[in-house]
């Protein structure tokens, strides 16, 4: 491989492992600000980006989009369910995030070790098909 294909494919994988970590960030640290920063990304650096940080930037993209559809669904079920103050409440919080939330962190966890060994990774279920 030459040089130039070589720091080519290192920036790729930089930018997988920085997009890969965001996502990681949102769910768990700093919800919304982590998509903010995967949006900017995938708004930005898409384009160019190798085949590498492409995937691993639709993926995040993408599954920011369905976890945030799945806490508006969560919420509506809380208030389908008799609101706030329902002891109904709990339930759908423990059950939304036993099952969805940990299930999208272990993705994401996932996918931030195959950024890491540069690698495409395609999120079960709720992935978008790669070029990579």
């Amino acid at each position: 491989m030459d040089p130039t294909s070589e720091a080519v494919a290192e920036e790729s994988q930089a930018l997988a492992v920085a997009a890969e970590s965001l996502y990681l960030v949102n769910l768990m640290i700093v919800p919304g600000v982590g998509f903010l920063g995967i949006a900017w990304l995938w708004l930005t650096k898409r384009k160019q980006a190798g085949a590498l940080a492409r995937c691993h930037l639709d993926q995040v993209f993408f599954a920011s989009l369905w976890a945030g559809l799945l806490l508006i669904v969560a919420n509506i079920a809380i208030i389908l369910l008799g609101g706030y103050d329902s002891p109904n409440t709990w339930v759908v919080a423990i059950l939304y995030f036993t099952t969805c939330h940990t299930t999208l962190i272990c993705f994401g966890a996932i996918g931030l070790a195959r950024a890491l060994a540069g690698k495409p990774y395609r999120f079960p279920l709720i992935g978008r098909p790669c070029d990579a």
